[in-house]
Protein backbone atom coordinates (compact mmCIF):
# COMPACT_ATOMS: atom_id res chain seq x y z
CA UNK A 1 0.00 0.00 0.00
CA UNK A 2 1.32 3.44 -0.93
CA UNK A 3 1.37 5.47 2.27
CA UNK A 4 -0.46 8.79 2.19
CA UNK A 5 -0.98 10.59 5.49
CA UNK A 6 -2.33 14.03 6.26
CA UNK A 7 -2.12 16.78 8.83
CA UNK A 8 -5.52 18.51 8.95
CA UNK A 9 -5.50 21.48 11.36
CA UNK A 10 -8.15 24.16 11.78
CA UNK A 11 -5.98 27.29 11.97
CA UNK A 12 -6.86 29.67 14.80
CA UNK A 13 -3.69 31.77 15.06
CA UNK A 14 -1.98 29.56 17.65
CA UNK A 15 -0.61 26.07 17.02
CA UNK A 16 -0.92 23.79 20.06
CA UNK A 17 1.90 21.35 20.74
CA UNK A 18 -0.62 18.49 20.68
CA UNK A 19 -1.58 19.35 17.11
CA UNK A 20 1.98 19.82 15.91
CA UNK A 21 3.01 16.55 17.57
CA UNK A 22 0.37 14.79 15.44
CA UNK A 23 1.90 16.50 12.40
CA UNK A 24 5.38 15.32 13.40
CA UNK A 25 4.22 11.71 13.83
CA UNK A 26 2.51 11.81 10.43
CA UNK A 27 5.63 13.30 8.84
CA UNK A 28 7.94 10.72 10.44
CA UNK A 29 5.70 7.84 9.36
CA UNK A 30 5.49 9.12 5.79
CA UNK A 31 9.25 9.64 5.54
CA UNK A 32 10.00 6.24 7.13
CA UNK A 33 7.66 4.48 4.69
CA UNK A 34 8.73 6.51 1.67
CA UNK A 35 5.17 7.83 1.34
CA UNK A 36 3.51 11.23 1.07
CA UNK A 37 2.84 13.76 3.82
CA UNK A 38 -0.14 15.95 2.93
CA UNK A 39 -1.46 19.17 4.41
CA UNK A 40 -5.17 19.88 4.57
CA UNK A 41 -6.24 23.21 5.99
CA UNK A 42 -9.72 22.90 7.46
CA UNK A 43 -10.69 26.53 6.96
CA UNK A 44 -14.47 26.38 6.89
CA UNK A 45 -14.75 28.34 10.15
CA UNK A 46 -14.20 31.70 8.48
CA UNK A 47 -14.28 33.68 11.72
CA UNK A 48 -11.31 31.80 13.15
CA UNK A 49 -9.46 30.49 10.08
CA UNK A 50 -8.29 33.89 8.89
CA UNK A 51 -5.44 34.44 6.40
CA UNK A 52 -3.31 35.56 9.36
CA UNK A 53 -4.04 32.33 11.24
CA UNK A 54 -3.17 30.23 8.19
CA UNK A 55 0.07 32.19 7.76
CA UNK A 56 1.03 31.41 11.38
CA UNK A 57 0.38 27.70 10.79
CA UNK A 58 2.51 27.61 7.64
CA UNK A 59 5.33 29.52 9.33
CA UNK A 60 5.36 27.04 12.23
CA UNK A 61 5.60 24.17 9.77
CA UNK A 62 8.47 25.88 7.94
CA UNK A 63 10.25 26.52 11.23
CA UNK A 64 9.99 22.82 12.18
CA UNK A 65 10.85 21.76 8.60
CA UNK A 66 7.63 19.80 8.18
CA UNK A 67 7.65 19.84 4.40
CA UNK A 68 4.58 18.48 2.60
CA UNK A 69 4.55 16.70 -0.74
CA UNK A 70 1.57 18.21 -2.54
CA UNK A 71 -0.18 21.55 -2.63
CA UNK A 72 -2.27 22.10 0.51
CA UNK A 73 -5.94 21.20 0.18
CA UNK A 74 -8.19 23.93 1.55
CA UNK A 75 -11.37 22.39 2.89
CA UNK A 76 -13.43 25.36 1.77
CA UNK A 77 -12.63 24.43 -1.84
CA UNK A 78 -14.30 21.05 -1.30
CA UNK A 79 -17.76 22.35 -0.45
CA UNK A 80 -19.39 21.10 -3.65
CA UNK A 81 -18.00 17.61 -3.11
CA UNK A 82 -19.31 17.66 0.46
CA UNK A 83 -22.79 18.59 -0.74
CA UNK A 84 -22.73 15.95 -3.48
CA UNK A 85 -21.76 13.29 -0.93
CA UNK A 86 -24.57 14.42 1.34
CA UNK A 87 -27.07 14.17 -1.49
CA UNK A 88 -25.80 10.70 -2.38
CA UNK A 89 -26.37 9.58 1.21
CA UNK A 90 -29.87 11.05 1.15
CA UNK A 91 -30.78 9.38 -2.13
CA UNK A 92 -29.57 5.99 -0.89
CA UNK A 93 -31.61 6.28 2.30
CA UNK A 94 -28.58 6.75 4.54
CA UNK A 95 -29.58 10.28 5.60
CA UNK A 96 -32.76 12.08 6.59
CA UNK A 97 -33.99 15.57 7.36
CA UNK A 98 -34.25 16.47 11.02
CA UNK A 99 -36.67 19.42 11.18
CA UNK A 100 -40.31 19.84 10.20
CA UNK A 101 -39.62 23.02 8.25
CA UNK A 102 -38.48 21.77 4.85
CA UNK A 103 -36.48 24.91 4.08
CA UNK A 104 -34.33 24.71 7.25
CA UNK A 105 -33.67 21.01 7.70
CA UNK A 106 -30.43 19.68 9.04
CA UNK A 107 -29.36 16.49 7.31
CA UNK A 108 -28.62 13.52 9.58
CA UNK A 109 -26.58 10.46 8.67
CA UNK A 110 -28.27 7.24 9.76
CA UNK A 111 -26.15 4.45 11.18
CA UNK A 112 -27.20 1.85 8.60
CA UNK A 113 -29.72 -0.79 9.61
CA UNK A 114 -28.03 -3.39 7.40
CA UNK A 115 -24.70 -2.62 9.02
CA UNK A 116 -23.11 -6.05 8.49
CA UNK A 117 -23.61 -5.88 4.73
CA UNK A 118 -21.95 -2.48 4.43
CA UNK A 119 -19.15 -2.53 6.97
CA UNK A 120 -16.87 -5.53 7.58
CA UNK A 121 -16.12 -4.43 11.13
CA UNK A 122 -19.69 -5.04 12.33
CA UNK A 123 -20.16 -8.08 14.59
CA UNK A 124 -23.09 -9.72 16.35
CA UNK A 125 -22.47 -9.93 20.10
CA UNK A 126 -25.55 -11.92 20.97
CA UNK A 127 -28.85 -11.31 22.80
CA UNK A 128 -29.17 -8.49 25.34
CA UNK A 129 -31.85 -7.42 27.80
CA UNK A 130 -32.19 -3.82 28.94
CA UNK A 131 -34.54 -2.71 31.69
CA UNK A 132 -36.46 0.56 31.28
CA UNK A 133 -38.07 2.85 33.79
CA UNK A 134 -41.74 1.76 33.72
CA UNK A 135 -43.10 5.28 34.25
CA UNK A 136 -41.36 6.81 31.25
CA UNK A 137 -42.55 6.27 27.67
CA UNK A 138 -40.43 4.62 24.99
CA UNK A 139 -40.38 6.40 21.62
CA UNK A 140 -39.37 4.55 18.46
CA UNK A 141 -38.91 6.34 15.13
CA UNK A 142 -36.61 6.47 12.11
CA UNK A 143 -34.34 8.65 14.27
CA UNK A 144 -33.83 5.85 16.76
CA UNK A 145 -35.01 5.11 20.27
CA UNK A 146 -35.59 7.56 23.10
CA UNK A 147 -35.98 5.92 26.47
CA UNK A 148 -35.25 6.08 30.18
CA UNK A 149 -33.04 3.41 31.63
CA UNK A 150 -32.58 2.73 35.33
CA UNK A 151 -29.89 4.05 37.63
CA UNK A 152 -28.53 1.90 40.48
CA UNK A 153 -31.09 3.54 42.73
CA UNK A 154 -33.94 2.95 40.27
CA UNK A 155 -34.18 6.57 39.05
CA UNK A 156 -34.84 7.27 35.36
CA UNK A 157 -31.76 7.86 33.17
CA UNK A 158 -32.82 9.45 29.90
CA UNK A 159 -30.97 8.22 26.83
CA UNK A 160 -31.25 7.76 23.09
CA UNK A 161 -29.56 5.62 20.45
CA UNK A 162 -29.68 4.90 16.74
CA UNK A 163 -32.26 2.47 15.40
CA UNK A 164 -29.48 0.19 14.06
CA UNK A 165 -28.44 -0.54 17.62
CA UNK A 166 -31.54 -2.65 18.24
CA UNK A 167 -31.59 -5.54 15.78
CA UNK A 168 -34.37 -8.10 16.47
CA UNK A 169 -35.91 -5.68 18.96
CA UNK A 170 -38.79 -6.86 21.14
CA UNK A 171 -40.37 -4.53 23.68
CA UNK A 172 -41.95 -6.18 26.74
CA UNK A 173 -44.10 -4.90 29.53
CA UNK A 174 -43.62 -5.50 33.27
CA UNK A 175 -45.30 -8.94 33.00
CA UNK A 176 -42.94 -10.02 30.22
CA UNK A 177 -45.52 -9.79 27.43
CA UNK A 178 -44.26 -8.70 24.00
CA UNK A 179 -45.99 -5.40 23.15
CA UNK A 180 -43.90 -4.39 20.12
CA UNK A 181 -41.65 -6.13 17.59
CA UNK A 182 -39.53 -3.81 15.47
CA UNK A 183 -39.21 -6.20 12.53
CA UNK A 184 -43.00 -6.10 12.01
CA UNK A 185 -42.95 -2.32 11.69
CA UNK A 186 -39.51 -1.73 10.17
CA UNK A 187 -40.77 -0.50 6.80
CA UNK A 188 -43.26 1.84 8.46
CA UNK A 189 -40.50 3.29 10.64
CA UNK A 190 -37.70 3.57 8.08
CA UNK A 191 -39.56 4.40 4.89
CA UNK A 192 -42.80 5.99 6.06
CA UNK A 193 -41.39 7.84 9.04
CA UNK A 194 -43.96 6.45 11.46
CA UNK A 195 -43.39 6.93 15.20
CA UNK A 196 -44.46 4.65 18.05
CA UNK A 197 -44.95 5.83 21.63
CA UNK A 198 -45.10 2.93 24.10
CA UNK A 199 -46.27 3.91 27.59
CA UNK A 200 -45.87 0.61 29.39
CA UNK A 201 -42.50 -0.59 28.05
CA UNK A 202 -40.42 -2.20 30.82
CA UNK A 203 -37.72 -4.18 29.00
CA UNK A 204 -35.92 -4.28 25.66
CA UNK A 205 -34.75 -7.55 24.15
CA UNK A 206 -32.46 -7.25 21.12
CA UNK A 207 -29.34 -8.56 19.40
CA UNK A 208 -26.37 -6.35 20.19
CA UNK A 209 -24.05 -5.45 17.34
CA UNK A 210 -20.74 -3.62 17.51
CA UNK A 211 -18.44 -1.80 15.10
CA UNK A 212 -14.75 -2.72 15.45
CA UNK A 213 -11.43 -1.86 13.90
CA UNK A 214 -7.77 -2.53 14.67
CA UNK A 215 -6.01 0.63 15.81
CA UNK A 216 -2.27 0.64 15.05
CA UNK A 217 -1.58 2.10 18.50
CA UNK A 218 -4.44 1.01 20.73
CA UNK A 219 -5.15 -2.42 19.26
CA UNK A 220 -8.67 -3.79 18.79
CA UNK A 221 -11.31 -1.10 19.33
CA UNK A 222 -15.03 -1.80 19.54
CA UNK A 223 -18.25 0.09 20.21
CA UNK A 224 -21.81 -1.28 20.55
CA UNK A 225 -24.23 0.22 18.04
CA UNK A 226 -26.80 0.72 20.81
CA UNK A 227 -24.42 3.26 22.35
CA UNK A 228 -24.26 5.31 19.13
CA UNK A 229 -26.51 8.02 17.73
CA UNK A 230 -27.13 9.15 14.19
CA UNK A 231 -25.06 12.22 13.41
CA UNK A 232 -25.72 15.55 11.72
CA UNK A 233 -23.72 15.96 8.49
CA UNK A 234 -25.30 19.16 7.12
CA UNK A 235 -26.44 22.02 9.34
CA UNK A 236 -29.81 23.62 8.76
CA UNK A 237 -28.05 26.42 6.81
CA UNK A 238 -26.67 23.79 4.42
CA UNK A 239 -23.05 23.94 5.61
CA UNK A 240 -21.20 20.61 5.99
CA UNK A 241 -20.35 19.37 9.48
CA UNK A 242 -16.84 18.13 10.39
CA UNK A 243 -17.77 14.43 10.09
CA UNK A 244 -18.86 14.59 6.46
CA UNK A 245 -16.20 17.06 5.35
CA UNK A 246 -13.44 15.09 7.04
CA UNK A 247 -14.36 11.80 5.41
CA UNK A 248 -14.95 13.28 1.95
CA UNK A 249 -11.61 15.11 2.08
CA UNK A 250 -9.81 11.93 3.12
CA UNK A 251 -11.35 10.20 0.11
CA UNK A 252 -10.31 13.08 -2.16
CA UNK A 253 -6.72 13.00 -0.91
CA UNK A 254 -6.61 9.18 -1.06
CA UNK A 255 -5.42 9.03 2.55
CA UNK A 256 -4.15 5.57 3.49
CA UNK A 257 -3.45 6.13 7.20
CA UNK A 258 -5.00 8.54 9.68
CA UNK A 259 -2.71 9.32 12.61
CA UNK A 260 -4.33 11.67 15.12
CA UNK A 261 -5.04 12.23 18.80
CA UNK A 262 -7.09 9.72 20.75
CA UNK A 263 -9.78 12.34 21.37
CA UNK A 264 -10.98 11.32 17.88
CA UNK A 265 -11.55 7.65 18.70
CA UNK A 266 -15.32 8.12 19.04
CA UNK A 267 -15.44 9.88 15.68
CA UNK A 268 -13.68 6.97 14.02
CA UNK A 269 -16.51 4.52 14.74
CA UNK A 270 -18.97 6.83 12.97
CA UNK A 271 -16.59 7.63 10.13
CA UNK A 272 -16.18 3.94 9.31
CA UNK A 273 -19.88 3.87 8.42
CA UNK A 274 -19.59 7.06 6.37
CA UNK A 275 -16.71 5.57 4.34
CA UNK A 276 -18.75 2.42 3.76
CA UNK A 277 -21.88 4.27 2.65
CA UNK A 278 -19.80 6.43 0.29
CA UNK A 279 -18.36 3.27 -1.28
CA UNK A 280 -14.82 4.02 -0.10
CA UNK A 281 -12.30 1.86 1.71
CA UNK A 282 -11.54 3.33 5.14
CA UNK A 283 -7.94 4.24 5.99
CA UNK A 284 -5.85 2.51 8.62
CA UNK A 285 -6.24 4.34 11.94
CA UNK A 286 -3.71 5.11 14.67
CA UNK A 287 -4.72 7.21 17.67
CA UNK A 288 -1.96 8.87 19.66
CA UNK A 289 -1.95 9.14 23.46
CA UNK A 290 -2.98 12.44 24.97
CA UNK A 291 -0.41 14.92 26.26
CA UNK A 292 -1.03 15.49 29.97
CA UNK A 293 0.32 17.54 32.86
CA UNK A 294 1.90 16.22 36.07
CA UNK A 295 -1.59 15.48 37.44
CA UNK A 296 -2.52 13.37 34.42
CA UNK A 297 -4.98 15.93 33.05
CA UNK A 298 -4.96 17.26 29.47
CA UNK A 299 -2.04 19.68 29.06
CA UNK A 300 -3.13 23.27 28.51
CA UNK A 301 -1.92 26.84 28.71
CA UNK A 302 -2.62 26.80 32.45
CA UNK A 303 0.20 24.27 32.86
CA UNK A 304 2.83 26.38 31.07
CA UNK A 305 3.77 27.03 27.47
CA UNK A 306 1.34 25.15 25.23
CA UNK A 307 1.73 26.72 21.80
CA UNK A 308 4.65 26.34 19.41
CA UNK A 309 5.02 30.11 19.27
CA UNK A 310 5.57 30.20 23.05
CA UNK A 311 8.55 27.87 22.78
CA UNK A 312 9.98 29.70 19.80
CA UNK A 313 9.70 33.06 21.55
CA UNK A 314 11.53 31.71 24.58
CA UNK A 315 14.44 30.48 22.56
CA UNK A 316 13.86 26.80 21.99
CA UNK A 317 15.53 25.50 18.85
CA UNK A 318 13.27 23.85 16.25
CA UNK A 319 15.37 20.69 16.17
CA UNK A 320 15.14 20.37 19.96
CA UNK A 321 11.36 20.85 20.03
CA UNK A 322 10.99 18.44 17.09
CA UNK A 323 13.15 15.85 18.90
CA UNK A 324 11.27 16.22 22.20
CA UNK A 325 7.77 16.04 20.71
CA UNK A 326 8.79 12.99 18.65
CA UNK A 327 9.52 11.16 21.91
CA UNK A 328 6.35 12.37 23.61
CA UNK A 329 4.25 9.23 23.20
CA UNK A 330 6.75 7.23 21.13
CA UNK A 331 9.94 5.35 21.94
CA UNK A 332 12.75 4.14 19.67
CA UNK A 333 13.01 0.98 21.79
CA UNK A 334 16.23 1.95 23.55
CA UNK A 335 17.36 4.69 25.93
CA UNK A 336 18.13 7.32 23.27
CA UNK A 337 16.64 10.74 23.97
CA UNK A 338 18.67 13.05 21.75
CA UNK A 339 18.07 11.92 18.18
CA UNK A 340 18.65 13.61 14.86
CA UNK A 341 15.86 13.95 12.34
CA UNK A 342 17.38 11.18 10.21
CA UNK A 343 17.64 8.87 13.23
CA UNK A 344 14.01 9.53 14.12
CA UNK A 345 12.86 8.79 10.58
CA UNK A 346 14.83 5.54 10.47
CA UNK A 347 13.54 4.30 13.83
CA UNK A 348 9.92 5.43 13.64
CA UNK A 349 7.05 2.94 13.63
CA UNK A 350 3.45 3.18 14.76
CA UNK A 351 3.84 -0.03 16.74
CA UNK A 352 6.25 1.71 19.11
CA UNK A 353 3.79 4.48 19.95
CA UNK A 354 2.73 4.34 23.57
CA UNK A 355 -0.86 3.57 24.53
CA UNK A 356 -0.76 5.49 27.78
CA UNK A 357 -0.81 9.27 28.03
CA UNK A 358 2.43 11.23 27.59
CA UNK A 359 3.44 13.72 30.27
CA UNK A 360 4.81 17.08 29.18
CA UNK A 361 8.03 17.85 31.08
CA UNK A 362 9.29 21.40 30.57
CA UNK A 363 12.48 20.75 32.54
CA UNK A 364 13.38 17.78 30.36
CA UNK A 365 12.67 19.78 27.21
CA UNK A 366 14.88 22.63 28.43
CA UNK A 367 17.71 20.20 29.19
CA UNK A 368 17.44 18.70 25.70
CA UNK A 369 17.39 22.18 24.19
CA UNK A 370 20.58 22.96 26.13
CA UNK A 371 22.30 19.99 24.48
CA UNK A 372 21.42 21.33 21.03
CA UNK A 373 22.54 24.84 22.00
CA UNK A 374 25.89 23.49 23.22
CA UNK A 375 26.53 21.95 19.79
CA UNK A 376 25.95 25.16 17.82
CA UNK A 377 28.75 26.91 15.98
CA UNK A 378 29.88 29.80 18.16
CA UNK A 379 29.12 32.39 15.50
CA UNK A 380 25.56 31.09 15.11
CA UNK A 381 25.14 30.95 18.88
CA UNK A 382 26.32 34.56 19.23
CA UNK A 383 23.91 35.70 16.51
CA UNK A 384 20.99 34.00 18.28
CA UNK A 385 22.01 35.46 21.64
CA UNK A 386 22.30 38.93 20.13
CA UNK A 387 18.78 38.66 18.76
CA UNK A 388 17.40 37.99 22.25
CA UNK A 389 19.70 40.38 24.12
CA UNK A 390 18.77 43.31 21.89
CA UNK A 391 15.16 42.99 23.05
CA UNK A 392 16.29 43.88 26.58
CA UNK A 393 16.71 47.44 27.91
CA UNK A 394 20.38 46.84 28.76
CA UNK A 395 21.15 44.77 25.67
CA UNK A 396 21.99 47.46 23.12
CA UNK A 397 25.39 48.92 22.22
CA UNK A 398 27.34 46.23 24.07
CA UNK A 399 31.07 45.87 23.58
CA UNK A 400 31.30 43.30 20.79
CA UNK A 401 34.51 41.58 21.96
CA UNK A 402 33.28 41.29 25.54
CA UNK A 403 29.85 40.05 24.39
CA UNK A 404 31.59 37.37 22.34
CA UNK A 405 33.62 36.26 25.38
CA UNK A 406 30.50 36.06 27.55
CA UNK A 407 28.71 34.00 24.88
CA UNK A 408 31.63 31.59 24.54
CA UNK A 409 31.74 31.19 28.31
CA UNK A 410 28.00 30.67 28.79
CA UNK A 411 27.09 28.60 25.70
CA UNK A 412 27.35 25.19 27.37
CA UNK A 413 25.24 26.43 30.28
CA UNK A 414 22.32 28.05 28.45
CA UNK A 415 19.05 26.10 28.24
CA UNK A 416 16.86 28.65 26.44
CA UNK A 417 17.90 31.77 24.56
CA UNK A 418 15.37 33.84 26.51
CA UNK A 419 17.49 33.10 29.60
CA UNK A 420 20.16 35.51 28.35
CA UNK A 421 18.20 38.04 30.40
CA UNK A 422 19.97 36.48 33.40
CA UNK A 423 23.32 37.64 31.98
CA UNK A 424 22.59 41.21 32.99
CA UNK A 425 25.21 41.14 35.77
CA UNK A 426 27.95 40.71 33.15
CA UNK A 427 27.16 44.03 31.48
CA UNK A 428 25.71 46.53 33.94
CA UNK A 429 26.02 47.37 37.62
CA UNK A 430 22.34 48.11 38.17
CA UNK A 431 21.32 44.50 37.60
CA UNK A 432 18.26 42.63 38.92
CA UNK A 433 18.98 40.52 41.99
CA UNK A 434 17.14 37.65 43.62
CA UNK A 435 16.49 39.47 46.89
CA UNK A 436 15.39 36.35 48.77
CA UNK A 437 18.53 34.46 47.75
CA UNK A 438 20.81 37.38 48.55
CA UNK A 439 19.20 37.96 51.92
CA UNK A 440 19.68 34.31 52.85
CA UNK A 441 23.32 34.20 51.74
CA UNK A 442 24.46 37.61 52.96
CA UNK A 443 22.89 37.91 56.40
CA UNK A 444 25.36 35.92 58.52
CA UNK A 445 27.97 38.06 60.28
CA UNK A 446 30.77 35.50 59.93
CA UNK A 447 30.06 35.18 56.21
CA UNK A 448 30.23 38.94 55.75
CA UNK A 449 33.56 39.09 57.61
CA UNK A 450 34.91 36.34 55.33
CA UNK A 451 33.77 38.27 52.25
CA UNK A 452 35.47 41.38 53.57
CA UNK A 453 38.69 39.41 54.05
CA UNK A 454 38.32 38.00 50.53
CA UNK A 455 37.90 41.52 49.20
CA UNK A 456 41.19 42.57 50.75
CA UNK A 457 43.08 39.56 49.44
CA UNK A 458 41.71 39.91 45.91
CA UNK A 459 42.58 43.60 45.88
CA UNK A 460 46.31 42.78 46.04
CA UNK A 461 46.17 39.73 43.77
CA UNK A 462 48.74 39.99 40.97
CA UNK A 463 46.92 37.75 38.46
CA UNK A 464 43.12 37.85 38.48
CA UNK A 465 42.56 34.38 37.01
CA UNK A 466 40.15 31.63 38.00
CA UNK A 467 43.02 29.57 39.39
CA UNK A 468 44.31 32.37 41.61
CA UNK A 469 40.79 33.42 42.63
CA UNK A 470 40.04 29.88 43.76
CA UNK A 471 43.26 29.69 45.77
CA UNK A 472 42.43 33.00 47.39
CA UNK A 473 38.97 31.78 48.41
CA UNK A 474 40.46 28.62 49.92
CA UNK A 475 42.83 30.74 51.99
CA UNK A 476 39.92 32.80 53.30
CA UNK A 477 37.79 29.80 54.25
CA UNK A 478 40.72 28.27 56.13
CA UNK A 479 41.50 31.49 58.00
CA UNK A 480 37.80 32.07 58.81
CA UNK A 481 37.35 28.43 59.84
CA UNK A 482 34.59 27.91 57.23
CA UNK A 483 34.05 24.59 55.53
CA UNK A 484 35.54 24.46 52.03
CA UNK A 485 32.90 25.35 49.40
CA UNK A 486 30.58 26.93 51.95
CA UNK A 487 31.54 30.41 50.81
CA UNK A 488 30.76 29.88 47.12
CA UNK A 489 27.06 30.69 47.24
CA UNK A 490 27.52 33.89 49.30
CA UNK A 491 30.18 34.95 46.79
CA UNK A 492 27.74 34.20 43.96
CA UNK A 493 25.08 36.30 45.68
CA UNK A 494 27.54 39.19 46.03
CA UNK A 495 28.91 38.94 42.50
CA UNK A 496 25.84 37.99 40.36
CA UNK A 497 22.78 38.37 42.60
CA UNK A 498 21.26 35.08 41.41
CA UNK A 499 21.52 31.49 42.62
CA UNK A 500 22.52 29.77 39.39
CA UNK A 501 25.18 30.31 36.78
CA UNK A 502 28.58 29.19 35.59
CA UNK A 503 31.52 28.43 37.86
CA UNK A 504 31.96 31.37 40.19
CA UNK A 505 35.79 31.52 39.81
CA UNK A 506 35.55 31.71 36.01
CA UNK A 507 32.66 34.18 36.27
CA UNK A 508 34.75 36.51 38.42
CA UNK A 509 37.68 36.27 36.02
CA UNK A 510 35.44 37.27 33.12
CA UNK A 511 33.89 40.13 35.08
CA UNK A 512 37.37 41.35 35.94
CA UNK A 513 39.06 42.44 39.14
CA UNK A 514 37.59 45.93 39.39
CA UNK A 515 33.92 44.88 39.20
CA UNK A 516 34.31 41.71 41.25
CA UNK A 517 36.16 43.46 44.08
CA UNK A 518 33.70 46.39 44.06
CA UNK A 519 30.69 44.03 44.35
CA UNK A 520 32.30 42.15 47.24
CA UNK A 521 32.83 45.43 49.05
CA UNK A 522 29.23 46.54 48.51
CA UNK A 523 27.91 43.20 49.78
CA UNK A 524 29.49 43.81 53.16
CA UNK A 525 27.72 47.11 53.76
Amino acid sequence: MSVRVRFAPSPTGQVHIGNIRAAIFNWLFARHEGGNFLLRIEDTDLQRSTPEAIAVLLEVMRWLELDFDEEPLYQSSQRQKHLEAAEKLREQGHAYGDDKEADSQALVFRIPWEAEKLCEGVKNLGPVQMKLHPERPLQISHKGLQFAGLSKKGAPVHDSACLAGFKDLQVRDAEGRIIFTLQEHLDEVLREGRQFMLENAAELHFTRRSISYVDQVKGEMSKPLDSMRDLVILRSDGSPVFHLANVVDDITQRVSHIIRGDDHVENTFRHLFLFACLDAKPPVYAHLPMIVNASGKPYSKRDGDAFVGDFRNKGFLPQALFNYLSLLGWSPGDDREKMSRDELVEAFSLQRCLRSSAQMDQVKLAALNGLYIAEMELSEFIAQCREFVQRLPWGKDLDEDYFRRVCAFMQSRLKRFADVEQWQYFFVEDYVKDEKFCQKQLSDENTLKALSLLHDKLAVLNEFTAEHIEACIHEVTSEADIRQGRLNQPIRAAITGISTGAGIYETMELLGAERSIKRLKLSGK
